[in-house]
């Protein structure tokens, strides 16, 4: 299980920034704050060690009681999201209840980290968008099949629909993580955390930033080897 430090957040959108090189740099802004631990979980009570988060501010009148008794034995505000992240129990002392988690104290600009957020749900689509099928040929006297999938199974054997097979259905709303990305700006003061590249979700989603499970480096020994003095290979 994973439980590199990280911390929630929600999605603004994506801008650019400029270096001072005059480069452009494509970046992500997550609003990762204020977050404040509600509550923690310890090796000998609960077997196993975790920090409870807050994100945003819920209404008293929309919070159910036994939730609303748990954030006032806290002495806390109903936050609107509640988030528990597992972690390792030196990053877990660090944290009492009621602290607000700072990204500096998490994050360091040049950093890689893996985001995973919940993508767009697309609704019910086809093969051609959902798996991009190529579809079906336009002549030789094809109807009504120009965005079929086409087989699914044999005739005779074994005489039945083969599983798992690529089908239309229910697209996108699932979890999906991005990994080594890298940390392009750090500011505290307003809680944002600008990410260079792409993060999955939709705006306003909630996501949640970690330091990268997969070292960068480690992809160098996959690299093919160079050859010296041929250009292009």
């Amino acid at each position: 299980m994973n439980k590199n430090p990280g911390i929630y957040g929600k999605k603004l959108g994506c801008t650019q920034l400029f270096k001072e090189d005059g480069t452009v740099q494509r970046v992500t802004v997550i609003e990762a704050g204020p977050v404040v631990v509600v509550g923690k979980r310890t090796e000998e009570k609960d077997g196993y060690t975790a920090l409870v988060l807050g994100l945003g501010e819920r209404k008293e009148k929309h919070t159910t009681k036994p939730v609303a008794g748990m954030y006032k034995k806290a002495n806390q505000t109903p936050k609107r999201v509640l988030k528990e992240l597992r972690c390792k129990p030196e990053f877990g002392a660090k944290f009492e209840v009621g602290q607000t988690v700072a990204l500096n104290e998490i994050f360091e600009v040049g950093q890689y980290v893996d985001a995973r957020g919940t993508t767009r749900g697309r609704g019910f689509t086809g093969v051609m968008r959902r798996w991009n099928f190529a579809g079906g040929v336009g002549s030789h006297g094809t109807h009504e099949y120009f965005r079929h999938g086409g087989s699914i199974g044999t005739n005779m054997t074994p005489g039945r629909t083969l599983p798992n097979l690529k089908m239309s259905g229910h697209y996108g709303d699932e979890t999906v993580s991005v990994l080594n990305l890298k940390v392009a700006r750090i500011d505290a003061d307003k809680h944002l955390l600008m990410i260079e590249g792409a993060v999955p979700g939709a705006k306003n989603g909630t996501v949640l930033i970690r330091h990268a499970v997969k070292r960068v480096g480690d992809r160098a020994k996959y690299r093919p080897p160079v050859v010296q003095g041929k250009k292009g290979k």
